[in-house]
């Protein structure tokens, strides 16, 4: 899984994520490209392209429907099958859809926004650190643009890790 979260895990507002922070995003693009990313319905519905070029798109939906450059699955059962032996996987939200993979999930790559954000209506899931390991831990930044204060850190599942 990969996810942006404040102090709060908040994720999003209004059909939105609730920081762009530049280099953020391009860490997203560099862990992501080249793989198969899966997300909730509105979440591709808030991509400015409605999908992610050079990634294999996946959205989960109850409904029977067709997205452009965007495969429709209907279960976490069926995007496993559907996954070659290499095929890396990231779940890119929204909340629905962590909250489906959190326990299917080996790891989560995160940033961590040293920020309450007041407003918000979409929050990750809270997690059990006595299942997880942080792996890695990255150095407090500041973004100049935004001026929020940021980190990324790796979590991988202690069954991996021990």
């Amino acid at each position: 899984m990969i996810v942006a979260v404040d102090k709060q895990l908040a994720i999003g507002n209004k059909g939105d994520q609730l920081a762009y922070i530049s280099e953020d995003l391009k860490r997203f693009k560099a862990l992501t490209t080249g793989h198969t990313v899966v997300m909730g319905r509105k979440t591709q519905e808030a991509l400015p392209k409605g999908y992610l070029p050079n990634r294999r798109n996946i959205v989960l939906s109850r409904s029977e429907i067709k997205i452009p450059n965007v495969e429709v699955m209907h279960s976490a059962a069926e995007v496993f099958a559907s996954l070659g032996d290499e095929e890396e996987l990231y779940v890119i939200g929204g909340a629905v859809v962590y909250k489906l993979f959190m326990g299917l999930a080996d790891a989560i790559e995160w940033t961590l926004i040293d920020y309450s954000f007041g407003e918000y209506d979409v929050v990750f899931p809270e997690i059990d650190m006595r299942e997880w390991e942080i792996v890695m831990d990255g150095e407090w930044k500041k973004d100049e643009k935004s001026g929020f204060t940021y980190k990324y850190q790796r979590l991988e599942k202690r069954s991996l890790v021990e």
